[in-house]
Formats: C-alpha cells, sequence, structure tokens
C-alpha cells in the first residue's frame, strides 16, 4: 500500500471539520455479510428463479410473503455478525472529537453497534421490523424466533422496515442525507461501486473540497476523486485514521 497515499488520506482526516463517509456493502464483507455484486456476492449465490430484485421487491412481497420470507432469511439476515475493522476505526474518529455522519446502503446495524451515533441508514434496517395492521414493533430476534411468516399477537403480517424494490427512499431521511453532505468538506466512500441510485446520486449534493473513493473496483466518479483505493477498505481506514504522529 502507497505510504503517500495513505499519510495523505491521515491530514484530511485530521484537518477536516466535517466528514461524510459513504457506504456500500463492501463495508460488512469482511464480518461475514456477503456483498451484492462480486463473484461471491448475492447476485452469483442463487442463478435459478427469480433475480434477487424480484425477491426483494414490494411486490413479491405481497404476492409471495412465504417466498420472500424464506429468501430474506436465509440470504440478508446475519445476525451473528458483529462490526469489524473499519466500524470501529470510523467510532474512533467520532470519539476523538470529529463530526462524523455515516450514510450507509447497508441494513445490517453494524455502525451502531460499534457504537457510531449519527449514522443515517439510506434503506432502513433489518433490526426495525412492525406489523402491518397494527404498526407494533419488532426486533429482528422476534422476526427470526417464528418460522416462515412472521405475524404479530393481532394476527397482522409483520415486515422489515427496510427498502424493498419498487419503493422510494425515505422523504425524510433522503434530506437528512442531503444536508450532512451538502455541510461536508471532505467525504470518504468506501465499499461501493456507486452504481446504485438514489444513494449514488448524493454525490452531486457534495460541495467540499476533497473526495477519496476507497473501492476494489473502479467506479463512475473516480475521475473526480482527489485520492483512490484499490485495496481493502478496512486496511487502508486502519492505516489512514490516525491521532498518534
Amino acid at each position: 500500500m502507497d505510504s503517500k497515499k495513505i499519510e495523505a488520506l491521515t491530514r484530511l482526516i485530521q484537518s477536516s471539520e466535517s466528514i461524510v463517509f459513504l457506504g456500500g456493502a463492501g463495508t460488512s464483507t469482511e464480518c461475514g455479510i456477503p456483498d451484492f455484486r462480486s463473484p461471491e456476492g448475492l447476485y452469483n449465490r442463487e442463478l435459478k428463479g427469480p433475480s434477487p430484485e424480484e425477491y426483494l421487491s414490494l411486490d413479491f412481497f405481497k404476492r409471495k410473503t412465504d417466498v420472500f420470507y424464506d429468501y430474506y432469511k436465509r440470504l440478508l439476515l446475519h445476525p451473528e455478525a458483529r462490526p469489524g475493522v473499519l466500524h470501529h476505526a470510523l467510532r474512533e474518529l467520532e470519539a476523538h472529537g470529529k463530526e462524523i455522519t455515516i450514510i450507509t446502503q447497508n441494513i445490517d446495524g453494524l455502525h451502531q453497534m460499534a457504537g457510531s451515533k449519527r449514522v443515517i441508514e439510506l434503506h432502513g434496517s433489518s433490526h426495525r421490523n412492525y406489523c402491518q395492521s397494527c404498526r407494533r414493533t419488532y426486533s429482528l430476534e422476534a422476526v427470526l424466533k417464528q418460522r416462515g411468516v412472521p405475524h404479530c399477537d393481532c394476527g397482522g403480517v409483520i415486515r422489515p422496515d427496510v427498502v424493498l424494490y419498487g419503493e422510494m427512499l425515505d422523504e425524510k431521511v433522503l434530506e437528512a442525507a442531503t444536508r450532512a453532505m451538502t455541510k461536508a468538506d471532505l467525504l470518504i466512500v468506501g465499499g461501493t461501486s456507486l452504481s446504485v441510485y438514489p444513494a449514488a446520486g448524493l454525490i452531486h449534493y457534495y460541495q467540499g473540497g476533497d473526495m477519496v473513493i476507497i473501492n476494489q473496483t473502479p467506479t463512475q466518479f473516480d475521475r473526480e476523486a482527489s485520492l483512490i483505493f484499490r485495496e481493502k477498505i478496512s486496511e487502508v481506514i486502519k492505516k489512514g485514521v490516525s491521532f498518534h504522529g
């Protein structure tokens, strides 16, 4: 890994006043959660039958709720996962007084589990669930305790508080993410191909000076970045986040 680039990243972090970290599925792969588009990702897990987009669509949830939950529980839920090096490093930034907002496309809740306070979940969270009839809320553990389709005590179907394909992102969540982007003077993008909208579109609201992209494959925004790393994101962040020396 280029030590000069790491030193440059450290200087950017230390001199910034407001950081936004925009993260995707690649931030959680080292925690045992597969991404979508890599050779081991969700898109290549089951090649027969509907695509992941169809399985995880609102229409499919309504039509074939039992099949949706079979797929969702087997491939999307990872209750055993724990925060990794990246999650703890970002929490350390916050602990050292840095104003950092994490905008995540993930639904795993690992940033909060690590202790980060300013987390915007674009696609919701698998840890939040609610009854469609009475709106009673349920934890992930409560959903997993029930076989098949989980039901509320009132008889209603419980659904995860996540954004399914065919649904719009929550307007208030999107507004909060936009505000954070507009305010930031350093943007770090990690573990995302920046190919999924409207998440990728948030880049256009960033008005700060430097953007750092940490992703093992190229993105459409590479030409706008001050620094680009192709190494594993945890290794880059671990070396770049330094308040000593």
